[in-house]
């Protein structure tokens, strides 16, 4: 319990200066390097998915479990400052405006999928098939809780 509550309060305090330092990036920017960040994570969890269904190649599926859980763990959050809850220029978002009035309960989604993601790169270092697929299968989860939610179709 005390550690859920730790984690939940490192989310929320981590979602909270990442969206601090947007500061630096124009809406528009922060709108592209989140969609570029999103697409590579999906990248990825399709090699993945790839590997648990065809041959499996540990190495690949390392590499993709690491390269997920680094974006994943990379301070996203700062990629939703003020003014990327709409469309800005060429750069369209799927962001439902709920997002931005439910912080709190981003950041504690943000908190699951970071450490799911964790999670899927030790599963994948191990190179334990069944618990690759047992950690990927909650990536997916906690994917699909922010997508029901935040993400418009």
């Amino acid at each position: 319990m005390k550690k859920s509550i730790a984690l939940a309060a490192f989310g929320i305090a981590a979602f909270s200066f990442a969206a601090t330092a947007s500061a630096q990036a124009k809406p528009e920017d922060q709108i592209k390097y989140r969609k570029a960040g999103y697409s590579f994570m999906s990248w990825n969890m399709g090699k993945i998915k790839s590997n648990l269904e065809g041959t499996y190649n540990k190495d690949q599926v390392i590499a993709a479990a690491n390269a997920i859980a680094g974006i994943a763990n990379s301070g996203m959050g700062a990629l939703y400052g003020p003014g990327t809850e709409k469309d800005v220029g060429d750069q369209k978002t799927r962001a439902k405006p709920e997002l931005f009035q439910n912080m709190q309960e981003v950041g504690r989604i943000a908190t699951d999928f970071n450490a799911a993601t964790a999670k899927l790169a030790s599963a994948a270092a191990t190179g334990d098939k069944a618990a690759v697929q047992a950690a990927f299968g909650e990536v997916g989860k906690n994917c699909k809780a922010c997508h029901d939610k935040f993400r418009a179709d």
